[in-house]
């Protein structure tokens, strides 16, 4: 006769691991809100325990900068292949893409580039890297029109500062999470904040706010605006051979600081009536916030008359500087004060 331990473990035979998961991949990972595709793509494999190298072949495309492609254009075919697989909408896919919309010359070029003064596919924010729960990389900082966090106000980077390599997580052959550079492995949350002069931010913040993609479609000064934005390196001289996103963020950088501060040999020393009357004068002149296309055509003329180039248009009184116009602007859209620059730049 058997006896049986009612306290022994009970054996049952249960559903295998496949068939509870059915299709689905282990780990679903939920998009960051502005996040890019390619990082949300870096993040899925390192959630499932594939490197991205790796996960390219798991998607059926070949390696390279597989994940930075499908940031302009995701297929059909694998849309619905990572839709079948996480259960996310393809609609959110297609936020995490690059509109289709945007002028493509502000994007930066896929480009495997050693140089260091020349650009590469992607920026990032060190402090926006730290601050985040699962670290992940912006819409926003594949622009070329951008070389400032919009939360943070600090300079972008391109760049590791620890071996000067690009980011290449695509190539990423470990299972490391993205914030790691993939040739040295030094943490990018880490990486000291470069200096950004106060001018220089508020012109960075006068593209993004102002140049929407339907105001500068709709505007009739746009084609204008992209043409001199775009020729903003070769206004300062340095760059005169360059175009803007050929360049790292450090050099847009220094473009758009030379073009933002006011020429200290020409300085007016004006009397207070005289100052007045110009304040008058740009009071007159400056347009309200939301009207993009009058401050598009302003900044249009304002970049052209740097260069000795004509006014893009007919339609306000040419001749406002561009220190000028950036100083109504900063007064109607007040960024962070000194201290906070202070201690943004950790002085």
């Amino acid at each position: 006769m058997t006896t049986v331990d009612a306290h022994a473990p009970t054996i049952s035979i249960r559903e295998r691991y496949r068939d509870v998961v059915a299709d689905r991949w282990p780990v679903t990972v939920v998009p960051q809100p502005e996040e890019l595709l390619s990082s949300w793509l870096h993040r899925l494999a390192y959630a499932n325990g594939v490197a991205p190298r790796a996960f390219a072949r798991v998607l059926g495309l070949n390696p390279g900068m597989w994940s930075a492609a499908l940031d302009l254009r995701l297929p059909a075919d694998i849309a619905n292949l990572l839709s079948a697989k996480t259960g996310i909408a393809p609609d959110r896919f297609a936020a995490m893409t690059l509109p289709h919309d945007l002028p493509r010359q502000f994007l930066l070029p896929l480009r495997n580039d050693g140089r260091h003064w020349a650009s590469t596919w992607l920026q990032f924010c060190c402090r926006c890297l730290a601050e985040d729960a699962q670290p992940y990389f912006r819409r926003r900082w594949r622009l070329a029109t951008r070389v400032s966090c919009t939360e943070h106000g600090c300079r972008l980077r391109d760049r590791c500062p620890s071996c000067h390599g690009r980011i290449a997580v695509f190539d990423q052959g470990e299972l490391v999470p993205q914030h790691y550079c993939v040739a040295c492995g030094y943490d990018l949350r880490r990486a000291p904040i470069p200096y950004l002069s106060p001018e220089t931010r508020t012109l960075d913040r006068c593209i993004d706010n102002i140049c929407s993609v339907e105001a500068i479609a709709h505007a009739p000064s746009g084609p204008v605006f992209v043409r001199r934005l775009l020729g903003m390196p070769s206004v300062g001289g340095y760059y005169s051979t360059m175009i803007l996103t050929s360049l790292s963020t450090a050099a847009r950088a220094y473009c758009a600081d030379r073009l933002s501060r006011p020429d200290e040999w020409l300085v007016d020393y004006t009397t207070d009536d005289e100052k007045d009357c110009k304040e008058r004068r740009l009071r007159r002149l400056i347009p309200p916030r939301s009207d993009h296309r009058a401050w598009i055509e302003l900044l249009a003329n304002a970049l052209g008359r740097r260069r000795g180039r004509p006014t893009a248009s007919e339609g306000n009184e040419p001749g406002i500087k561009l220190p000028d116009l950036l100083g109504a602007y900063a007064r109607m859209n007040p960024g962070p004060g000194r201290r906070e620059v202070q201690e943004l730049i950790g002085t």
